[in-house]
């Protein structure tokens, strides 16, 4: 006769839904928030909002090159400010979401397989990224923009991998303080998978530290985009993009501000806003483990 092993649960996969519903009960969550989402409705409405305001296109003339002409001013080229800044705001929105998401998840991978696997792949996987930790990020994209040409999705990959250490320690030492846990070892008595038990029994006990590292690194990264964009190493000439805009502005500084002080002040508003929400996941995250102490 066949027995058949009951599933072996640790009873918190909804732990991901309860601390972001925590994290969102705190003032400072709410107000970080609603920072937020005003910049990303600008950057999602902004291309379709641009010209119904302005009365002109991304790429139409409003008047002289950085005159008071158009809504606010005009930029280098003679091209309406205010239409440029509402188109710009995409690009950087989704290299940052992209090179984020790409970095968490491969350092959660990575990070879980290293803590609960140990021995030989974990000293591979840490050294690894030891490797990838002594080059600063800005460094590896001027590298890889050397080699194989300016792309903004190629420093969606390079800024992607360069998180994935950084991640991939923190989850390496949230795992490591559950996989000798009750449930985990009676899933591995049972049997089951690997897989599964880091999907099923380790994933969901980790998100917290998960969580704070996605709103660092989505940080990081948006400083990082608009940087390089700024450097031109990221999306080209004609098109929108507020770290372009900052850089094509930059010298009449003085005479036609807004050209600089919109996306600037956007980029600010936009990490401000995602550094409150992550303070205030951090701060219930260590509540949360102090109340389970």
């Amino acid at each position: 006769m066949s027995v058949t092993s009951p599933p072996v649960t640790s009873g918190t996969a909804s732990a991901p839904a309860g601390l972001i519903r925590r994290t969102f009960r705190r003032r400072q969550a709410r107000i970080g928030a609603a920072l937020t989402l005003v910049v990303v409705a600008v950057a999602l409405l902004g291309p379709t909002l641009g010209p119904l305001l302005t009365g002109f296109g991304v790429d139409d003339f409003a008047g002289r090159p950085f005159s008071s002409d158009g809504v606010v001013g005009t930029d280098d080229l003679g091209r309406d400010v205010v239409a440029r800044f509402l188109a710009g705001g995409g690009p950087v929105l989704l290299y940052a979401l992209a090179a984020t998401a790409l970095g968490l998840v491969g350092g959660a991978v990575a990070g879980m397989l290293a803590g609960y696997s140990g021995g030989r792949l974990d000293t591979l996987i840490m050294r690894g990224g030891d490797v990838l930790l002594s080059f600063p990020q800005l460094v590896l994209a001027l590298l890889a923009v050397a080699v194989l040409g300016s792309s903004g999705w190629l420093l969606v990959l390079v800024i992607g991998i360069s998180h994935i250490p950084r991640v991939a320690r923190v989850a390496r030492q949230a795992t490591l303080s559950v996989a000798g846990q009750d449930y985990v070892l009676a899933a591995r008595m049972y049997g089951v998978p690997r897989r599964r038990i880091l999907g099923t029994e380790i994933l969901p006990n980790i998100t917290g530290p998960l969580m704070v590292e996605l709103g660092l690194r989505l940080t990081y990264s948006i400083g990082y985009i608009a940087s390089l964009s700024f450097l031109g190493l990221g999306v080209q000439p004609p098109a929108a993009d507020w770290g372009l805009q900052i850089n094509e502005n930059r010298i009449a500084l003085i005479v036609a501000p807004w050209g600089v002080l919109l996306p600037v002040l956007a980029i600010a508003i936009l990490t401000v806003g995602t550094n409150m929400i992550t303070d205030a996941l951090a701060k219930e995250s260590a509540d949360t483990t102090g109340e389970g102490a």
